[in-house]
């Protein structure tokens, strides 16, 4: 009998988690060094905000371009080009004196930052057959629970012993080494090494399609007009407002308006991080089982009801940990489930210009959420109206998943 090899597919999701992680640990260390951030930039909650926004401006531009650069050239040239940039956006993060040096620099994260999500989940989702891309998008998907979870405590720690710039330092130089891990493992697709996607039966693949083929017919051109394109893209919309609302001003919220300490502000980030590893190993494996649309809809309805329990919980700590820690469970099987839709109902040779084309609903909704929830704070002096407003849009969210009908393959 012969010897069965290991899978590269296994090594294509380590060197994609290790990319999602530092990817998003940049875009949400962001939210846990907020407020310490505010006290030395002296700024306002409006233009922390606002810093944000700049970094989500430069991802919402590029990442349509980067899904459509993906399918053409492969994740292995596109993903290592886009750490260099995300790399450097985030070591310049550390040197910031002023609101501005701030903004230009994390817009040149935001630039780096718009191939990571797209490229690699498209990249994954070709290395394992349809009815395993949902546990291995869960895999994938612990990066930025662990992530988030680790900085939740370890951030605390440098800013007390030496400074927040240390914090970006450290992430900055993890992106810049992950151009050299992409560049010596990466393979774009299981038909560069002459295999099958893992969980196949067959073990060999004999011929490759011409992805150009297709992107030149006009199915191609299909996909921008279909109503299942924007159903899906609207509902991604709304939840992330929700997402975005909640995370980034969450440990402000808890430290500045309720009164917790940093430290235990923190804590709340490495609380919402694990269970956000829970969500991601469970939710997309089981919604493999029972479809995409009942686990997205089952999902932005618990979220809905997660941030109603943090805003009841007021400073009572056993409620608004485990609001938090639901919160996180089910917000955090929401992206990779809509990734993977691209998957579902469009064809695997233009799933990353979908994935693409997806991202600017959540690149918009970002920037929205940042607005609503720094002016609201700024004009009020509280977070509870901004959060009652995360709460309808996830109810819209879920409204939207009830509107897809169909389920098979449209374009």
């Amino acid at each position: 009998m012969p010897r069965k090899h290991f899978h590269w597919a296994w090594i294509i999701l380590a060197i994609c988690f290790l990319d999602l992680s530092v990817n998003y640990n940049i875009r949400l260390g962001f939210g846990i060094l907020l407020p310490v951030m505010i006290q030395s930039l002296r700024l306002n909650r409006t233009e922390g905000a606002t810093i944000l926004n700049f970094y989500l401006a430069a991802y919402i531009c590029l990442t349509p371009f980067a899904g459509n650069l993906t399918d053409r050239y492969g994740a292995r040239k596109i993903i290592s080009l886009f750490c260099i940039a995300l790399g450097a956006g985030a070591l310049l993060m550390g040197t910031a004196k002023s609101f501005w040096t701030a903004c230009i620099s994390f817009t040149l994260a935001g630039a780096g930052a718009s191939a990571m999500w797209v490229s690699t989940l498209t990249v994954a989702q070709k290395w394992f057959d349809q009815q395993k891309r949902g546990m291995a998008i869960g895999i994938l998907s612990t990066g930025y629970g662990f992530g988030y979870a680790a900085m939740g405590i370890v951030f605390p720690v440098i800013v007390e012993s030496f400074s927040w710039r240390f914090c970006w330092y450290l992430l900055g130089s993890w992106a810049i080494g992950m151009v050299l891990l992409n560049g010596i493992f990466l393979r774009s697709r299981p038909e560069d090494l002459h295999l099958s996607p893992w969980g196949t039966e067959q073990g060999r693949l004999v011929g490759n399609m011409d992805t150009n083929i297709l992107i030149k017919e006009s199915q191609y051109q299909k996909v921008f007009k279909s109503s299942l394109f924007w159903t899906i893209g609207i509902s991604y919309f709304f939840i992330a407002c929700t997402y975005y609302i909640v995370t980034t001003f969450m440990v402000d919220y808890v430290n500045l308006e309720l009164g917790f300490s940093f430290k235990k502000a923190s804590f709340l980030a490495t609380i919402r991080g694990l269970a956000t590893v829970v969500g991601v190993l469970t939710i997309p494996v089981f919604s493999d089982r029972i479809g995409r649309k009942v686990t997205l809809l089952c999902c932005n309805m618990f979220v809905a009801l997660s941030v109603l329990g943090i805003i009841s919980s007021g400073i009572c700590v056993p409620s608004l940990f485990t609001s938090i820690a639901l919160f996180g469970v089910f917000s955090g099987a929401i992206f990779p489930l809509y990734a993977v839709c691209a998957g579902d109902y469009f064809r695997k040779e233009i799933m990353g210009t979908v994935i693409g084309a997806w991202t600017p609903f959540y690149g918009v909704a970002a920037i929205l959420a940042h607005f609503i929830g720094g002016r609201i704070r700024d004009l009020t002096q509280s977070y509870q109206t901004a959060f009652y407003i995360a709460f309808s849009f996830a109810i819209l969210a879920a409204f939207c998943m009830l509107m897809v009908k169909r389920s098979g393959k449209e374009i």
